[in-house]
């Protein structure tokens, strides 16, 4: 048994390990193994415990007697079982329940306030494998409880809670149209356009990894008026055609569908469609951290204003912002962050830098969707290739490592250490230690999820971006 804290950015989560099966109980919810013994990985007690205490924790928010919740899930293979004991559960407790089934995560954050929800679980552990599952958990602007809220989820989990009489029960519905609510949405955004590509006559490829994506992301693209949609891996059953994390080594068959195909891109989500890759004309990949800088490029050239990103994302998208004139920002890693600073600096775009863009004319969430929308819209407008767009964007190459820690390591003076072997440069202590220099940056933090420190680099040349990763790590061997 392990304890991980990070009181900078105040979360707390308890990692538990027994024969292979993991469950972390996070501020942002709560993601495990399916299988295996209650404690030791995430199985029904887990589930029904975890969803009650969310349950309690929204009517004591909302000091209703029986809130109103959305529930959604991606396409694992566990999605169904965990969906029908997390809905009895909240029902359990009173609560009523609008199910939306197979959706994606930011389908559901739009429908917890067009339901004028109290707010929402997304069943889905992201970009994690086949045997992962977990609970996200929504306030009622259908956004992630924040450090505070999160925590409080976790002592309720610790307590006596009292489920509701049986004249008390909450309501089950299902809904069908949260996935057509959610694109009509999109489309009724001035930027983007749907006449445009549609004239453009595109010719896509997608990967949907056997998820969502399989049904989202086709079906914006006809309702965006594609011409001609080619799909892989489009079966959500769960059964994962590749690692589902959409990086280079995952991406192989699609990059060469989209060559032997002749298609103008190719579009690649994460099984719960809030990151967007993209693949070039070429079957080459664009770079999942170069998504927000060309959704930003689009979305500035329209209505200038400031731009957001965490801490470990391309300076490119800063590069971008202040082309225009404008004010970039960073935040500490964690899509609550980078929402919160984006609220705080009136961010008129903003996102994280593994594909997620975050558009707050929409929501306030990361939206593979209203990015696909965008660069379409982007590439339309331009006529330009996506190879093309990427030529006349900064140039960045990221490397990223990681360092184990052992049991009773001090990560603090680890961090510290490296920032005074670079006392001179500017650095920014929000989120690890964030080291700014004039030939890249450097981005050392402690993992959220594994006992590791991360190793961010960036510069203008991958073997630049590796020595100075080589460089901070044999600083760190030097303790």
């Amino acid at each position: 048994m392990q304890f991980l804290i990070e009181a900078g950015l105040k979360t707390l989560y308890l990692q538990e390990k027994s024969n292979n099966m993991t469950l972390i109980k996070s501020i942002s919810g709560i993601r495990g193994t399916i299988g295996g013994k209650p404690g030791d990985s995430l199985t029904p007690p887990d589930l029904v415990r975890f969803s009650s205490a969310y349950a309690q924790f929204i009517k004591n928010q909302s000091g209703k007697h029986k809130p109103l919740l959305v529930v959604g899930r991606d396409g694992r293979t566990s999605g169904k079982i965990v969906n029908n004991i997390v809905c009895g559960t909240l029902a359990a407790m009173g609560c009523d329940i609008i199910n939306l089934g197979l959706s994606t995560t930011p389908t559901v954050e739009m429908n917890v306030p067009r339901f004028k929800a109290d707010g929402g679980i997304i069943l889905t552990a992201s970009h994690n494998p086949e045997e992962w599952n977990a609970l996200k958990l929504l306030n009622e602007k259908g956004e992630f409880l924040n450090a505070d809220e999160g925590e409080e989820v976790l002592k309720l989990a610790d307590s006596d809670l009292e489920f509701a009489s049986v004249n008390d029960l909450g309501t089950l519905s299902g809904e069908s149209d949260g996935l057509d609510y959610h694109i009509r949405k999109i489309l009724e955004l001035p930027l983007v356009k749907k006449e445009n590509i549609a004239d453009a006559k595109f010719k896509v490829v997608v990967d949907g990894i056997n998820s969502s994506g399989g049904f989202a992301i086709p079906q914006l693209l006809g309702a965006l008026g594609v011409s001609e949609v080619i799909t892989i891996n489009e079966i959500p059953n769960g059964k994962f055609a590749h690692n589902p994390e959409p990086v280079a080594e995952n991406l192989k068959e699609i990059c060469e569908v989209v060559k032997t195909q002749h298609a103008n891109l190719g579009i690649v989500v994460d099984p719960d469609v809030d990151r967007l890759a993209l693949i070039d004309e070429n079957g080459k990949l664009f770079g999942e951290e170069y998504t927000l800088v060309a959704c930003a490029d689009y979305i500035l050239s329209k209505t200038p204003g400031n731009t957001a990103s965490n801490l470990s994302s391309s300076r490119a998208l800063a590069d971008v912002t202040r082309a225009y004139g404008c004010e970039y920002s960073a935040s500490a890693v964690g899509e609550v962050n980078v929402v919160k600073t984006m609220k705080d600096t009136r961010a008129v775009i903003g996102g994280e830098g593994n594909g997620g863009v975050i558009y707050p004319a929409l929501h306030y969430g990361r939206d593979a969707l209203v990015g696909v929308a965008f660069i379409l819209s982007l590439l339309a407008e331009t006529g330009k290739s996506l190879s093309e767009l990427k030529a006349g964007y900064p140039e960045y190459h990221m490397a990223k490592n990681k360092i184990q820690l052992t049991p009773g390591t001090d990560t603090d003076a680890i961090l510290k250490k490296v920032g005074e072997a670079y006392k001179n440069a500017e650095i920014n202590t929000i989120d690890g230690v964030k080291i700014d220099l004039p030939e890249g940056w450097i981005h050392l933090r402690e993992s959220n999820t594994e006992p590791i420190i991360r190793i961010y680099t960036e510069s203008k040349s991958k073997e630049h971006s590796k020595m100075l990763a080589e460089t901070v790590i044999n600083i760190i061997e030097r303790l």
